[in-house]
């Protein structure tokens, strides 16, 4: 028999609890309640203005902490604070650039609008803590706690459990798990820190076990292509009035930029796609336009002067040309500054520049230490091949080199490649002495794709003044 999705319900459903109805709600009161009282005490009544702008940032309010997960997310109070600073940092950056873009900033008061953004997130705060405070109070008591068990075990069953055990307002107590196969034994090491994860038998004993001890919910936790374990196990569990769910084990993966979401009514696991979709590519080409012209405008004396360097000090091209694999493994051509002295690479075969390489020129040293011969990729940024932050594209032929050796290599090429990137600051750059270099260098890129945001890219281009000038760069 095949299941079919009615148009009555969704095979997809996203669960909301009333605590996240009623916190979201509590949420727009404040920011409404505060608003309203700011603009009676500084204007005296509530103009049309006012009501536009109390709209947007409602409505900006919802979109944005929907995307932060400020309502989903089981985090300390600390990162919690934080997590809703910058939901509503975004929601009145938004609100900013709005007015800006419709020329109508002069039209607010700049004191109502600072005391709204201080004002506001402190009353946000406050009502998150006193939720929080009040779900302990009222739904964290242990004779209240139902018992549920993990099918499965290792890093993911671990993980689980600890975030269940952290969290004394969903009302579960995890007893243990169960191996899925006899020589199973993943789950005798869990994550450092963790509870320890007691095993209580083999996916035999589970019978036995949900009367044992009275478990009321079932965690499975298998990895890819576990579905027959759990097809076995399912029909078995409903004559015991038990809640089953599916935890797939995708973790073992290397993943890049991971999502759920649904088609038709059918959850699908997204295990790999670029971040750059929709208004995230938008945002992310306007900083790239912005930030490259804007450099140019007050870098071009200082590329006019090693250009003019360049040509006095060594016969040749001013600019160096090479093909290098892109966004999408497009190809194409990337601008540098030329800082070694013209020259065909022996047997085809490219060469990393090396320390005290004969090669480099005078005039190349200098701004290959500095890193001003990198400058002229702003105009690979105008043309859109590459972005001011990401992934540094490598020669053709050192992709065809690593990629054999390196897990997920080209997952790289899931975003732009950039001027500087995650992987640059963090020191790993210049030349690849062995193959554990390129292995560090990899998973810093990767690792920015899965957490890319506009401020992971500020903070990047802060640290390169100071990362471009070090040891590495020859």
């Amino acid at each position: 028999m095949i299941f079919e999705p009615n148009s009555t319900r969704s095979v997809l459903q996203r669960r909301s609890s009333t605590s996240i109805v009623i916190q979201a709600g509590l949420d727009c009161v404040a920011v409404t309640g505060v608003a309203w009282f700011l603009i009676n005490y500084h204007i005296g009544f509530i103009s049309q203005d006012y009501v536009i702008m109390l709209l947007l940032l409602l409505g900006a309010l919802a979109v944005v902490y929907d995307h932060y997960a400020i309502y989903r997310s089981n985090v300390g109070f600390t990162v919690k604070a934080f997590k809703l600073l910058k939901a509503w940092t975004a929601t009145f950056g938004f609100l900013v650039a709005m007015a800006f873009l419709t020329k109508t900033s002069e039209q607010y008061s700049r004191l109502l609008v600072g005391e709204l953004f201080v004002i506001g997130y402190f009353a946000q705060l406050f009502l998150h803590l006193a939720t929080r405070e009040m779900q302990k109070k009222f739904l964290a008591h242990p004779t209240q706690l139902e018992n549920s068990l993990i099918i499965g075990s290792g890093e993911l069953a671990s993980y689980l459990h600890k975030k269940i055990s952290n969290n004394p307002w969903l009302g579960e107590r995890i007893v243990g798990c169960v191996l899925i196969g006899a020589d199973d034994d993943r789950g005798k090491e869990g994550l450092e820190g963790a509870p320890r994860l007691a095993i209580l038998g083999n996916i035999s004993d589970l019978d036995e076990l949900v009367v044992k001890h009275a478990i009321r919910t079932v965690y499975f936790v298998t990895p890819v292509g576990g579905s027959e374990v759990i097809q076995k196990v399912y029909l078995s569990l409903f004559d015991k009035h038990v809640r089953v769910n599916w935890v797939p084990d995708i973790f073992a993966l290397k993943l890049i930029n991971h999502s759920v979401r649904e088609i038709a009514g059918i959850p699908v696991l997204t295990l790999s796609e670029t971040p750059l979709m929709g208004m995230r590519l938008f945002l992310k080409n306007l900083e790239d336009k912005v930030g490259a012209f804007l450099i140019l405008l007050f870098a071009a004396p200082v590329l006019a002067l090693v250009a003019l360097a360049i040509k006095i000090d060594n016969p040749g091209p001013v600019f160096f040309r090479q093909q290098r694999m892109g966004w999408s493994g497009e190809v194409f051509r990337i601008w540098k500054f030329r800082s070694m002295v013209v020259h065909q690479p022996s047997d085809g075969t490219v060469k990393q520049a090396q320390k005290n390489d004969p090669r480099v020129t005078r005039v190349g040293a200098f701004i290959r230490k500095t890193s001003l011969d990198e400058l002229p990729q702003l105009f690979n940024v105008l043309m859109g091949e590459m972005s001011l932050v990401g992934p540094r594209p490598h020669a053709i032929q050192h992709d065809v080199q690593y990629s054999p050796d390196v897990s997920g290599y080209f997952a790289r090429h899931n975003i732009k490649p950039g001027i500087t990137g995650l992987a640059q600051v963090r020191g790993l750059r210049g030349e690849t002495k062995d193959i554990e270099q390129m292995i560090r260098r990899v998973d810093s890129d990767i690792e920015y794709i899965n957490n890319w945001s506009l401020w992971l890219d500020f903070i990047i281009l802060l640290r390169t003044v100071s990362a471009f000038s070090g040891k590495q760069a020859y």
